[in-house]
């Protein structure tokens, strides 16, 4: 499987894009602000034409390109629909600092639009599960795939982070889903499932486990009301 993944914008969002291998189609996975420039050079590099697009949820800094980006390639974008309103109405998911800072937002929803449900779909040659785990937004969700190597990949979105969990402090958060769809997620995936998050670096489920201290690991708190971004 061929992974490309690069941080986009003010709040340097992780966009990736994955493909069974190069020269053929792919799924692009939350492109943010400003990771344009990023997609197109990893669709010619690699030969790669987007299938569709994908959104782990509706933050402006996972979805503010997506539709310029669907609409130019035909191609739709997937959500949950609890999040869907935030493709036109970002604001709506920010807080009023942050809605503040920055100033009058306005996106268009994509010509098409195709909401996750739970369970598998199939992509550009992938098989994707979608996994629903509100707590962040009431519409994040998980993306889980097998390789051909033999190893599993989790998209995360901001559910969970390298050291830390998505905070719960915006409009839709809730910690006590969030700590509901961390203990299914984790139970879910097999420790060596390499967690690929909307910020920072990869993980593993089982260091996580290990040393999140959101999760129970090291000696820090077993929830909470704000993580990162």
């Amino acid at each position: 499987m061929l992974v490309v993944g690069f941080p986009a914008g003010a709040f340097h969002a992780n966009c990736y894009l994955l493909a069974p291998g190069p020269g053929g189609g792919c799924v692009v996975v939350d492109p943010g602000q400003d990771a344009l420039p990023g997609v197109a050079d990893a669709l010619r590099e690699h030969r790669l034409t987007p299938a569709a697009v994908l959104a782990t949820h509706g933050h402006v800094d996972h979805v503010h390109s997506a539709a310029e980006l669907a609409d130019a390639h035909r191609v739709p974008v997937w959500i949950r629909p609890e999040d869907r309103p935030l493709l036109s109405d970002p604001l709506k998911g920010l807080g009023p600092d942050l809605a503040g800072a920055l100033g009058d937002l306005r996106l268009t929803e994509p010509a098409r639009v195709a909401e996750l449900g739970e369970g598998e779909l199939e992509l550009a040659g992938l098989r994707v599960e979608v996994l629903h785990t509100p707590g962040h937004t009431p519409g994040s969700a998980v993306f889980r795939l097998a390789t051909e190597e033999g190893g599993q990949l989790a998209l995360t979105g901001d559910t969970v982070f390298a050291g830390s969990v998505g905070r719960t402090d915006l409009p839709g958060g809730d910690p006590r889903e969030l700590g509901t769809s961390l203990r299914r997620m984790m139970a879910a995936l097999p420790d060596d499932t390499v967690l690929l998050p909307g910020h920072g670096g990869t993980s593993t489920v089982g260091r996580e486990k290990a040393t999140n201290p959101f999760l129970g690991g090291g000696t820090g708190p077993t929830g909470g009301t704000r993580g990162r971004s």
